[in-house]
């Protein structure tokens, strides 16, 4: 059994540690902390005064708040950046939700640019590539027909219309599969259309105060994750929320409510119905957030691995011993993060994958073709981009040189540092000695390597000297 534990803790899925402190801030009297919030259609608003420093808020998010205010318009930090702040941590990102319209944010903010279709936000660029994140208050998507024939603004009707997204066609699992949500509505409106309930958070910047309509601050306390409405309809509308829910669990050690958890069981399946792309990128956040081991445990023990990476889940249920080897590999790769030192996506993957593909490639004569194999159903199941199929092919062929302390000629290659990071992660999976040529700088290690590559070398046979314009020699002959 691994030396971890899942973060499924009781019977009602709940920590009884205290991340913040209650003294800071009465509880309201006309809200049951210990009660989810069931009403969504008409959800309380409860404030909490005084629960985050305000210098600790990004000053750049703090320009567009009040710049959206002075307007007129309403603005609040909103999402993972309240939820972290209210848990002590570091916030990695400062989102706003204004009822600014997405083309009435960029005529405010000459440095904004506005993205997406399926979910249209602006972007605020700032020096050194910081980007604030400004999104207009969103409505349950299940209301965006009735907004296609009776919208009140020529421009909704337009931008429903454009999406095409109210077919009729499809069971009705499918229809409740979220296509476009780009209604916009009222501030508990895009609380409840949120996933969990710690990400439904609103701070009021000018008034510092939290507002809560689902009941999210309560669930901070206990840290517990709690779906917002039912699970069963919200996973439906999302499949890609069970990938969050294991990453949010694993990076904050929440508890996850038996609820959400029976739904993650009975629907993970519906993970294959999401978009490709997203469910590659959500699958390397879980390795990205510093909790690489525990994201991919909790995956493997509910069995959502197993449908997006059959090969390591397989790999994992038979319990050999090259299973240790995957579990200390990703340690190895959360001790990187914890030091600054992300890992590419490449090498990640890689990292992941490296076992079930060393057993796959064994014994085979031709590594390259069987490696082709090997990745045929997985570039299939992810979307996985031809850049980083064969920019894995490349490290991984290139270990075997590594280990045998053979580098001349692969430190000038551009996977070189990709390659150097899996070698040296797979010494800290074996308990071993990192080689000394291995950390050098890649130039050093050539240098000193080259002599051992090449062996001793001959010496140079010296050219005998021609008889000056050729005369002396016919002369001799004469």
């Amino acid at each position: 059994m691994p030396p971890w534990e899942t973060s499924v803790k009781d019977e009602e899925g709940r920590l009884n540690a205290d991340p913040m402190q209650e003294s800071a801030s009465p509880e309201p009297e006309d809200v049951l902390l210990d009660e989810p919030v069931e009403d969504l259609d008409s959800p309380p608003r409860v404030i909490y005064p005084g629960e985050i420093d305000p210098d600790r808020i990004d000053a750049d998010a703090v320009k567009v708040i009040r710049r959206l205010v002075r307007h007129g318009y309403q603005a609040y930090l909103v999402g993972g950046g309240v939820r972290d702040l209210l848990l002590g941590n570091k916030p990695k990102d400062f989102d706003i939700a204004t009822d600014a319209r997405p083309n009435e944010v960029r005529r405010l903010f000459r440095n904004c640019r506005i993205i997406g279709r399926r979910f249209r936000l602006a972007h605020i660029l700032f020096a050194g590539g910081k980007i604030i994140e400004v999104a207009t208050f969103r409505r349950d998507p299940s209301q965006e027909r009735a907004l296609a024939l009776y919208g009140e603004r020529e421009d909704e009707r337009e931008l429903a219309e454009t999406n095409g997204d109210f077919s009729d066609a499809g069971s009705e699992d499918e229809d409740l599969l979220i296509r476009s949500d780009n209604t916009f509505g009222e501030p508990h409106e895009d609380a409840i259309r949120r996933d969990f309930t710690l990400n439904g958070l609103f701070y009021d910047l000018e008034r510092g105060e939290i507002i809560d309509y689902i009941g999210g601050v309560p669930d901070l306390r206990r840290r517990t994750l709690r779906m917002i409405g039912d699970p069963d309809v919200r996973v439906r509308e999302d499949p890609i929320r069970i990938l969050r829910a294991i990453k949010f669990s694993a990076r904050l050690d929440l508890g996850i409510d038996p609820s959400l958890y029976e739904t993650m069981l009975a629907l993970r399946g519906e993970i294959r119905r999401a978009a490709r792309p997203r469910v590659l990128e959500e699958l390397l956040r879980l390795m990205r957030g510093g909790a690489a081991q525990r994201s991919i445990y909790l995956a493997w023990d509910s069995g959502v691995l197993a449908v997006i990476l059959p090969e390591v889940a397989a790999y994992l249920d038979d319990a050999s011993p090259g299973s240790d080897l995957t579990w200390r590999r990703l340690s190895a790769i959360d001790r990187r993060l914890r030091e600054g030192r992300l890992p590419s996506d490449a090498v990640l993957l890689a990292s992941l994958l490296w076992e079930p593909m060393q057993e796959y490639l064994q014994g085979s004569p031709a590594p390259g073709d069987a490696f082709e194999e090997f990745m045929v159903d997985l570039v299939l199941r992810l979307n996985l981009p031809r850049r980083m199929k064969d920019r894995i092919r490349c490290i991984v062929a290139s270990q075997r040189r590594m280990r045998a302390g053979k580098i001349r000629g692969l430190t000038k290659r551009d996977f070189f540092d990709d390659a150097l990071t899996l070698f040296t992660l797979d010494c800290e999976a074996r308990l071993e000695d990192i080689p000394s040529w291995a950390r050098m700088p890649a130039n050093t290690a050539a240098a000193h390597e080259s002599t051992r590559d090449e062996g001793p070398r001959r010496p140079r046979r010296r050219r005998r000297a021609p008889f000056g314009n050729g005369q002396r020699r016919s002369a001799n002959r004469g």
